[in-house]
């Protein structure tokens, strides 16, 4: 009897290779569901993870059996009282069997259901597979400029402050043993010639070799150029792994529970992807009406204060903030949301021209959305119309929670621009 022992180390993980040809298997029904989930539930748990619930249908293994319609089969039916031994049973027509259950004939349309459960990284590998945040490569190749000293181990030519003391100690060492055994076997070889020689002037030439032998042997100098060892240093380039995103959203009257429910499943999205992208990722809340301030979450979203709307504040607010909080190491991105009302026209030209010339040079990306269903194009909307590009700053329209993925994959799809 054959026993198999498995001896993998990786005890908690063996099923892994299964999971993963099982979510390749079902990956189209997971993308496929994604817009669903966006357009009944928000997404929780950014932060710390959790699990989400797709539904997958057609779960059938493909597996070998036998017809039922054809062949032989043996089979005893104990207590019958209408076969003997060697009767042929006729068999039943298909579908006329006493079961209670839905056959293939009924006229229900029947599926068969699955739920999958994903962790926050496979979720997040899925949810965000086919987007990429537009100058992303970009900025991590013009980020080669900036540059660490790391140790790559040591020279013989450098500045003294650079000396490493121990190492070239090391060095002489080993040189002093080495020359020192050279002249202690050549000392030997003069000696044993001295003592077999008996000429006078012979023995004269070896004890002056011996002489200069035994003063070399004794005057090994204990530092010599070759000994010096030097640290070495080169400039390795610093990888971007921090980003900042900065939440500008609209507080007045006009945002009502809608709107702001709106924006802030916007502005979670971002940020998801932006965990998924960057290694740090810090955010700052500016909420706005006449006047702009720098808020947490919790009042970002939930604070009642309103009043008019005044946007350009909110953009000069954040531009000081850039300014003062983060240097050229950090990738800035920007997302705004409004529902366009604006206090004036001259306050959306405004607009337009702090984030022509003063935001859009000193961030990887801006985002626009505005929440709204009407039907005219506000002055904020023809304002930015005038300057977006979808290559750092771009403006969609959303008003419904299932417009919202569209909108977003809209906004950050792969171009073969960013993957070249």
């Amino acid at each position: 009897m054959s026993h198999i022992i498995d001896r993998r180390k990786n005890d908690k993980g063996k099923s892994t290779g299964n999971r993963q040809k099982f979510l390749k298997r079902v990956e189209n029904q997971i993308k496929r569901a994604i817009p669903d989930i966006m357009g009944q539930e928000s997404i929780t748990d950014s932060k710390t993870g959790g699990s989400v619930k797709v539904p997958v249908r057609g779960l059938d293994e493909p597996h070998f059996h036998h017809d039922p319609k054809t062949g032989k089969k043996y089979i005893v039916q104990p207590g019958n009282d209408r076969y003997s031994e060697g009767d042929r049973v006729p068999k039943p027509k298909s579908g006329s069997g006493s079961g209670k259950g839905k056959g293939s004939n009924s006229p229900e349309v029947t599926e068969d259901e699955f739920t999958v459960v994903l962790s926050r990284e496979e979720f997040l590998k899925y949810f965000f597979d086919d987007l990429a945040l537009p100058n992303m490569v970009k900025k991590l190749m013009e980020s080669t400029e900036s540059f660490s000293m790391r140790r790559a181990g040591y020279t013989r030519d450098s500045v003294p402050s650079r000396l490493n003391v121990k190492t070239s100690y090391q060095q002489s060492l080993g040189r002093q043993l080495a020359l020192r055994g050279v002249f202690e076997k050549k000392l030997k070889t003069l000696e044993e010639q001295l003592a077999k020689t008996r000429k006078k002037a012979e023995r004269e030439a070896l004890e002056l070799e011996l002489e200069k032998v035994k003063r070399q042997a004794n005057t090994i100098p204990f530092f010599e150029d070759i000994d010096l060892r030097y640290n070495n240093f080169e400039r390795v380039p610093v990888p971007v792994t921090s980003a900042v995103m900065f939440c500008i959203m609209d507080v007045s009257a006009s945002m009502g529970y809608h709107e702001k429910d709106i924006a802030k499943r916007f502005f979670t999205l971002l940020y998801l992807f932006l965990t998924r992208q960057y290694k740090n990722v810090e955010l700052v809340f500016i909420r706005h009406h006449t006047e702009a301030k720098e808020v947490n979450e919790e009042e970002f979203f939930n604070s009642r204060e309103s009043g008019g709307t005044v946007v350009a504040p909110s953009l000069k607010l954040m531009d000081r903030i850039r300014r003062e909080r983060y240097d050229e190491s950090w990738n800035v991105y920007c997302c705004q949301a409004s529902d366009g009302d604006v206090w004036s026209k001259q306050d959306a030209l405004e607009c337009k021209n702090l984030v022509l010339e003063t935001i859009l040079p000193a961030v990887q990306y801006m985002a626009y959305i505005e929440i709204s269903n009407k039907d005219r194009e506000s002055d904020l909307w023809q304002a930015y119309k005038r300057i977006s590009n979808d290559e750092d700053f771009s403006i969609r329209h959303v008003y419904e929670p299932y417009e919202i993925w569209p909108v977003f994959q809209g906004l950050f799809r792969k171009r073969s621009e960013v993957v070249s």
